[in-house]
Parts: C-alpha cells; structure tokens; sequence
C-alpha cells in the first residue's frame, strides 16, 4: 500500500512540480527505510574502486588500468550498501557523468569525493560539483568526505603536505583524509601494522563510522525537510493560482459588466435619435412601392427611404465603434462567408440596410427589438478571441489548482503514511 501511495503522489506532484523529481525519488528512498548507502564519487582513475575494496575487506568492486565502472555497482556489507559510481568525465558522451551524479544525489547518505593526490589541487569541474555536495549536506543533512587518494604516489610528505595546502586553499570548509589503498593492502598481506596504520584507512574507518551513526537521525531530519519544502512549494503555487483565479474573474466580471452597460447606453442612445428623427416625419412616404415609372426618377418614396437609411447607418457606425472598443469585430470562422465583407458582427446582427419605417422602429424603438440588440450583441462579445483567451486562461489556471490540490492531497496521504 505505501508502495502505491508512494508512487501516486511522486506521479501527482512530479506533474506539477517537475523540479522536484529527484526529491521525491529520494523521498521514496528514504520511506524505505532500506540500509545506510555510501557512494564513493570522484573522476575517472582516482581510485574509487580500489578504495571500496579496502574499505569493505573484499574485492567487491573491480579494479583495472582500463575503465571498468561504466554503471552503479554496488556491494552490501555489514548492513551498509556502498555504491561505486562511475568516474566523472569517464565517458566523453557524458552518460557516466549522469550515473556518478544520479549515485551521489539520489542515493547516497554519506558521499566519498574521492581526488587522487598526484593530481594536485582540484579542478573546476570538481570544484563546482563539492561545492554543490557541500551545500546538499548543509541543507539535507546527508553528509560529504573528502577522500584523498594514492598519496604513496607522493614522492614525499613535504609533496602531500603542499597538495593538501592547496586543495585546503581552494575550499578551507573542507577536512582531507589522506590514505592510500596500496599502502593497506600491502600491510594486510604481509601482516605490517605500521603500513596497515599510516594508510590511513583506520582513520577513514572511524571517520565512516562516526558518519554512519548520524544516518539515522539525518534521514529523519531530510524526510521532514522534503516533506516541509514540496508542501510549501505547492501550498503558496495553490495561493499564487488562487490569487490569479479571482484576479481572471474579477476582470471577466467587471469586462461584462462594462460592456453591458455600455452597449445598452449606445443603443438607448441611439433609439432615441432614431425615435426624435421617426416623430418628425410626415406622411410615410417610404411604405409607398415606386412605379415602373419612377424608376429613374426622384421620388419622395425613395427619398424617405435614404433618408432612414442613412439614419440606420449612423446608428450602426455608433454601435460599431462601441464594439470594437471592446474587440467585437469579425465573425467567428465558422460563420465566415465567401464575401469578405459581410464577415462582421453588425451585418451578421442588423443586416445591409433597413428601409421603412416600422422596421426601424421596431429595431430601435421597442424594449423587444433593444433586448435582442443586447443579447445578439452579447453573444458575439463573449466569443470574441479577447474573451475567450480569458475563459481559457480561467480554465486553464482552474485546472491547474486542481491538480496542485491532488498533489497536497496525495503528499499528505503519503506523510501520514510515512
């Protein structure tokens, strides 16, 4: 059951929280309470391998002038598991550069950065990555020693003593323990204690003991940590979203409320001059048919006819502006027509023209035909792009608090689990 717990919410925050991938990969290894795990990192040839075998007494891990670690191997012994990544810049195509990395942030409780010291002082790239070991071990607790290798390949004590100068000037945070792998198997072998001692291998022993004594409490204080920072992470993500929700909302509120308001003032508006305009009339010349007779001639008919027409015109040029202040304009491309020019929200609403009077009137003039102006108008406004860019962006954030909300939901499920 925590299996699938664990699996659900590192799924369900993973989805909101990509950044977190590697620590709720870690927090999965933390839950399983499995044994203390020590990596030893460092750059290709620096001894890494050779080092694990003298630590653990046996030769677990393989030891070669050629390159052999090319993944984690990893060995189990006295209830600690220690893992042997592969060596930085092992591989130029930089995979083994992705498993040495993988070991020491993922997996590890204690990290042995390993630097070999007829090398001399460290170079960029092993300086910026025990940096960022150091930095990891401050926040998480998990714990980083400096292993200097090979030193009988020191001419002197003088020479190990200017390396480790200088590698103390590049980091003064930093304590060194020098050994030498040859050194201890050699006094192993031939039963010389002196070189079993002055490897520096008991001293490291003690070093990792003493390490692995804190695991239990680091682990415990890492897992609150984890737990602490994604909770929070997604706790002020669901603020932020919430905030820009009712921000989105608010703006679609007043935006509508703005437009209805306005529309229903143009409109009003342009009623009423209709209405003045239509009083001032006389006889209704307009609904008179012309005569076959009449057809080139000026009629008062025809006329009265373009006198309404021009008045219809203005009143649409008036609703038109109002409209594309607020980004009413053209039609949606499923209404479009071969004829560009009726592609617009007012011919779409009010047609080409109007010609008599009661139509007019009837448009402008009446509470029924300015309801429908309102809602014909107010339905092409709410499927204009501006508006609907707004309702997406609504959704889109809806959704996304959801799924931030089914993050917390599941972490928690997790954290009680735990």
């Amino acid at each position: 059951m925590l299996s699938e717990t664990r699996q659900q919410a590192t799924h369900d925050v993973v989805a909101v929280l990509p950044g977190r991938a590697d620590d709720m990969a870690r927090l999965g290894i933390l839950l399983g309470h499995d044994e203390p795990i020590v990596t030893v990192i460092g750059k290709y040839n620096h001894g890494k391998s050779r080092l694990l075998n003298e630590l653990i007494g046996q030769e677990a891990f393989s030891v070669a002038d050629k390159r052999e670690t090319v993944k984690l191997a990893d060995r189990v012994h006295q209830g600690v598991r220690w893992l042997d990544a592969p060596g930085l810049d092992a591989d130029v195509g930089t995979e083994d550069d992705r498993h040495a990395t993988h070991a020491a942030w993922l997996h590890a409780d204690i990290r042995l950065f390993v630097h070999a010291g007829k090398e001399g002082e460290l170079d960029a790239k092993e300086l910026a990555l025990l940096a960022e070991l150091l930095e990891d071990s401050e926040r998480t607790r998990r714990q980083t020693l400096f292993v200097l290798t090979q030193v009988d390949q020191l001419a002197s004590e003088s020479e190990l003593q200017k390396v480790i100068g200088a590698i103390t000037a590049q980091f003064p945070r930093i304590a060194l323990n020098a050994v030498s792998s040859a050194r201890h198997r050699k006094g192993v072998d031939e039963g010389k204690k002196l070189f079993i001692e002055k490897s520096g291998i008991p001293q490291l022993h003690s070093e990792l003991d003493g390490a692995l004594g804190r695991v239990p409490a680091a682990r415990t204080y890492e897992t609150s940590l984890l737990f602490t920072e994604v909770r929070d992470e997604l706790a002020q993500l669901i603020r932020e979203r919430e905030a820009s929700l009712e921000a989105s909302r608010s703006l679609q509120r007043q935006q509508r409320k703005a437009f209805d308001q306005g529309l229903a003032n143009v409109i009003k508006k342009v009623g009423s001059d209709i209405e003045v305009m239509l009083e001032g009339l006389g006889e209704d010349f307009a609904s008179i048919p012309d005569t076959a007779k009449d057809a080139y001639a000026s009629t008062a008919g025809k006329r009265e006819r373009a006198y309404i027409q021009i008045a219809y015109s203005r009143g649409c040029i008036e609703i038109d502006s109002f409209l594309a202040g607020h980004g009413v304009i053209g039609l949606p491309s499923e209404q479009e027509t071969a004829a560009r020019a009726l592609n617009t929200v007012m011919i779409a609403v009010m047609g080409v023209s109007v010609k008599f009077r009661k139509d007019l009137r009837r448009m402008f003039c009446t509470q029924a035909g300015r309801e429908k102006l309102q809602g014909d108008f107010t339905r092409y406004y709410e499927i204009s792009s501006d508006r609907k860019e707004l309702a997406v962006r609504i959704s889109e954030t809806e959704s996304s608090i959801d799924a931030l909300q089914k993050a917390s939901t599941s972490l928690n499920a997790l954290e009680v689990m735990a």
